[in-house]
């Protein structure tokens, strides 16, 4: 079947929207779907940035966040603004990496989407963590003792590298099996047809 692969930083708002529907359009499109977490702050600042452009850019951002408003309203997901933003997403980033190799990534991601985009709390906080761990029935303690393993953080390290030398600047991004690339939450689908009507040619 047909890949793609979805690019998401777990603080990032636009991969929220992506992550609550990616898997339904992409099935309809006959795409599978590879989920890719990795780290926005290394590759920043390797261009230079302290923070999130939406932050260096407060017109912007205060556009980002109405705009993400109506894009949940749209799809019909909850959204709530966090009262920090970016949050430190590096654990939930390694704990999502655990999931994917065992099942319940998808999962797991998606309820910590949830919690920051669409309760408003924040991921750096253990607590939140073990809550999304919780709901899918994981161990918190357990998983975040995994999670703190060096192998673990080297494979994140390495993940967000590979994020860097494709070209991905920002989140979510799709990356198709040719190696086009699609930047944006609103990139989705035209990227699923162009993966569809690449393996058809």
């Amino acid at each position: 079947m047909t890949q793609i692969d979805f690019w998401h930083e777990l603080g990032s708002s636009y991969s929220y929207p992506a992550a609550m529907q990616i898997e339904k359009v992409a099935a309809e499109a006959g795409v599978e779907v590879r989920w890719r977490p990795f780290l926005l702050g290394p590759i920043f600042k390797a261009q230079g940035w302290s923070d999130s452009p939406f932050n260096l850019l407060p017109i912007k951002g205060a556009y980002m966040w109405r705009d993400l408003e109506r894009v949940c309203d749209s799809i019909g997901i909850a959204f709530c603004r966090p009262s920090r933003f970016p949050q430190r997403s590096v654990t939930a980033a390694r704990i999502a990496l655990i999931g994917h190799d065992e099942g319940w990534g998808i999962a797991f991601t998606r309820g910590v989407y949830t919690a920051e985009f669409g309760e408003g709390r924040d991921i750096g906080e253990l607590e939140t963590l073990a809550r999304a761990l919780e709901q899918i029935g994981q161990i918190p303690e357990l998983v975040v003792a995994r999670a703190e393993a060096p192998e673990v953080k080297a494979r994140l390290r390495a993940d967000t590298e590979e994020a860097r030398c494709l070209g991905i600047f920002g989140a979510p991004t799709f990356v198709t099996e040719d190696g086009e690339l699609f930047w944006g939450n609103d990139r989705l689908e035209q990227s699923l047809r162009w993966a569809r009507q690449r393996s058809l040619a």
